[in-house]
């Protein structure tokens, strides 16, 4: 085991310390006890996840849209798919934007006038696509202790206002609006607004109330 460990280390090592400081992934679901690593991490490039008989782990990648569920054996994450090694594997690609997962700070300081005007447009003239989420219920990572206000821009619906204390949040920094029974109306554009910050996404139009990957309906607001 140690062996196999060290020749995925430095298989690795090519990748450098600053893509590895960069999330590659976020854990979806943990089966059983796996030391470093818990429900709703997140994991970067080149961390190693030894599992357990009877464990396993579910990673949802950012980048790829990939979400793996892991049974045994030594995991590497990698940029958009890990290695595993003795142990079994179950790939898909589900539903998800990467703009929505990976929130920029450009993005996110824009105001609600200025997000919609500078919208980019493609060689047809017609404005770029909204980031979108693919479930009502979006998972917000934001700070606990601010307040969390969703506004409908694109027609009439009351205003979410949502303090985000620690009894709601998960881990301390997702606000889920599945658990909390609140959701979004499929095809409806929207602005988050979190203190000084305006982010602009849109729900997928086939979006449904059905338990959705945590990928396909996360924004990273902090």
């Amino acid at each position: 085991m140690r062996s196999l460990i060290g020749a995925l280390v430095g298989a690795f090592c090519v990748a450098g310390s600053a893509l590895a400081e960069t999330p590659a992934a976020i854990v979806e679901d943990v089966q059983g006890k796996i030391d470093g690593v818990e429900f709703m991490d997140y994991v970067a490039p080149g961390k190693i996840i030894k599992l357990g008989p009877k464990t396993s782990i579910t990673l949802s990648y950012l980048k790829s849209c990939l979400r793996e569920t892991i049974s045994e054996g030594v995991v590497l994450v990698g940029t958009e798919q890990s290695t595993v090694q003795l142990g079994d594997v179950q790939r898909a690609k589900v539903p998800c934007d990467t703009k929505a997962a990976q929130l920029s700070e450009r993005e996110a300081n824009q105001s609600a006038a200025t997000t919609f005007r500078t919208m980019r447009s493609d060689a047809k003239g017609a404005p770029s696509k909204l980031p979108t989420i693919y479930g009502v219920a979006p998972l917000v990572q934001a700070k606990s202790g601010s307040t969390l206000v969703i506004e409908r821009t694109d027609g009439k619906e009351p205003t979410i206002s949502v303090p985000l204390k620690n009894d709601v949040m998960i881990r301390g920094k997702f606000y889920d609006f599945a658990k909390a029974g609140k959701s979004l109306t499929p095809g409806g554009s929207y602005l988050a607004i979190l203190g000084a910050k305006r982010y602009a996404f849109q729900v997928d139009a086939s979006a449904t109330a059905s338990p959705t990957p945590v990928i396909g309906r996360l924004l990273r607001l902090e």
